[in-house]
């Protein structure tokens, strides 16, 4: 799975890359968790940003909670599972990134990493998003990260992993006239573990009420898992 994810660019940054000339409530992030905004561009306004709710919730839940079951999809089974397949074929999203933690488990201990892609300022995970209308006509919109089995680096580590897309693929997964479900599962595999790093951080970053720049750092004396 994918439970927490890092953006740690600034708001001058991201206004200067979308031409974004608005106030925008949003300020570097380092572990941002379930239930939070993350940064999304949707394939019915590719290039516009927005801050959609981690945690998707159908537009026919009766209950917006159910968000917190559904923070991941996965691709196996995304053009199967009711809660999944219109969005998969209508309402894609790209969450963006510039890192994601996952834990290695050692017994009772669990070890914590901090995975990024190299020679990139940050990513985007391929998602699927919804919008939400509760009874007294307020609108949520909510999101979920789509998961595949693991590349090479990371299956020591955890036997799933983030869809992480490259560049034309972006473009593809935005296409909003593009709903041929067998070409777009094709772009749900593991990103090439050559072109990714990663190193242990400290449990500081266990606890979702942290979000430093403590969370993203390495630990003293460690190895890079890889890269």
């Amino acid at each position: 799975m994918c439970g927490r994810i890092t953006f740690t660019l600034t708001r001058d940054e991201l206004a200067e890359i979308y031409k974004i000339t608005d106030e925008m409530d949003w300020q570097p992030r380092y572990n941002i968790a379930p239930s939070q905004p993350v940064p999304v561009m949707v394939n019915t306004e590719a290039q516009q940003l927005k801050f959609f709710r981690w945690g998707l919730v159908p537009s026919w839940a009766k209950d917006p909670q159910s968000g917190y079951k559904m923070i991941n999809a996965r691709a196996e089974t995304i053009d199967t599972k009711p809660s999944f397949k219109h969005c998969f074929r209508e309402q894609r999203c790209l969450v963006l990134a510039d890192g994601f933690y996952e834990w290695k488990r050692e017994g009772k201990r669990k070890t914590p990493y901090l995975f990024k892609v190299r020679d990139r300022k940050f990513f985007a995970f391929a998602g699927i998003w919804d919008s939400w209308k509760s009874p007294a006509g307020t609108v949520l919109y909510t999101c979920s990260i789509i998961t595949t089995g693991p590349n090479e680096q990371m299956a020591p580590i955890h036997d799933r992993m983030p869809v992480i897309l490259d560049k034309e693929n972006e473009r593809i997964w935005l296409n909003p006239e593009l709903n041929d479900t067998e070409k777009l599962k094709q772009l749900l595999v593991p990103y090439p573990a050559v072109r990714m790093e990663a190193y242990q951080v400290s449990d500081y970053v266990n606890s979702v009420k942290h979000d430093s720049i403590a969370c993203i750092q390495p630990v003293p004396g460690q190895t890079a898992l890889f890269g």
